[in-house]
């Protein structure tokens, strides 16, 4: 029972498998940058003097009379690392070479860090338990500006998100109807987040709260009795089978329970607690019938943070106008939830999508 409690750490801080960071160089036109947004106004009220969003740019940008990009694709990350887990090989390679859906020789590939993550502005700056309490709202609201006010996107041709990026596109769907002609979300529901999947994450947010070194986020040496619960709560959203080949034998489960332990010792606790908490404003439902872009959403029937069973999202999706819903069976090539990462399994669904487009800014 423990694990299923705070299996939410996962989306947080587990371990989706490493890449090379050399892969980045090998893209067209690759760049990276920093867009500072100031006196930055969050939803609830809070104000953060300079809002820094880390962001990666790659392909070619094709642009109006007006100077505007009119070709981009926005790829949003997970809860797990940073944007620049769109550069997996697993990724990367299935979708931005020539005649791949994504091929950068055709679009301008936007891929930011979110707020909270990477090198965009987090707790561990330096304010710690004083940084805001930042909610999804804030999270699609900076990236928006980031996208139009200082990479001067006028269109965006597809949204693709993953797992937390999953549920911003909807978001981003509701938000600004018409900038966008389709979204893919993977990995995730249009609902707001209740029942199992809303207990687990409470009980990985108090478990951090609770640590008797955390100290209001005030901290000064970063609280570590929380990770144990939180390592082993991280290991179930992915593929049971997958862990079983990993670890065969009672030895080598130890080793990578072991393993797993070090590296969420790493990772700052009021990072983890922020990006756990920023869901509270997460419930897209309501205003599904408002998105006028196409929509696909994919998901994996062994995905425990999304469990087909509820009907929750058929439910959800039988209120926008052009969605399709696709259920991944289980296969020796899926990973649970963490399937998003593996393009080849769900690229063939993402191809017949983009068909389905039309040209690039007509008319829905």
């Amino acid at each position: 029972m423990l694990f299923r409690a705070l299996f939410a750490a996962v989306l947080i801080g587990s371990a989706a498998p490493a890449f090379a960071q050399s892969q980045k160089i090998n893209w067209p036109n690759y760049q990276e940058g920093d867009f500072v947004i100031r006196d930055y106004t969050f939803a609830g009220g809070q104000k953060l003097p300079e809002l820094k969003l880390h962001y990666r740019t790659l392909g070619s940008a094709q642009r109006n009379a007006a100077g505007e990009i009119v070709n981009g694709v926005l790829l949003l990350q997970g809860n797990t690392g940073t944007g620049a887990n769109w550069l997996r090989p697993s990724l990367a390679d299935e979708l931005f070479k020539d005649g791949q859906p994504l091929d950068a020789g055709r679009y301008f590939i936007v891929i930011p860090d979110a707020l909270g993550r990477g090198g965009s502005s987090k707790p561990s700056d330096g304010l710690k338990g004083s940084f805001p309490h930042y909610r999804y709202h804030d999270m699609v609201d900076s990236v928006h500006k980031l996208v139009t006010q200082g990479l001067k996107v006028a269109h965006i041709r597809l949204i693709i998100g993953s797992s937390l990026g999953c549920m911003h596109s909807f978001m981003w769907a509701e938000m600004y109807p018409g900038l966008m002609d389709g979204i893919v979300g993977l990995s995730c529901q249009p609902v707001e987040i209740s029942g199992r999947n809303r207990i687990m994450r409470r009980a990985a947010a108090e478990a951090i709260r609770h640590d008797p070194d955390w100290n209001n986020g005030n901290y000064a040496r970063n609280p570590t009795r929380y990770i144990y619960s939180a390592a082993a709560g991280s290991f179930m959203p992915e593929s049971a089978a997958r862990i079983q080949e990993a670890a065969p034998t009672r030895a080598a489960a130890d080793r990578l329970y072991d393993r797993r332990v070090a590296r969420i010792a790493k990772r700052d606790a009021n990072d983890s607690l922020w990006a756990i908490e920023a869901i509270e404003d997460y419930s897209p439902e309501p205003d599904l019938p408002k998105i006028t872009a196409k929509v696909l959403l994919i998901n994996t029937v062994e995905d425990t943070a999304n469990p087909p069973e509820l009907g929750t999202v058929e439910r959800a999706m039988k209120q926008i106008r052009q969605g399709r819903y696709v259920l991944i069976p289980y296969s020796d090539k899926t990973h649970g939830h963490f399937t998003h990462y593996y393009a080849a399994v769900w690229k063939p669904y993402l191809s017949d999508f983009i068909t389905t487009l039309g040209a690039a800014g007509a008319p829905r």
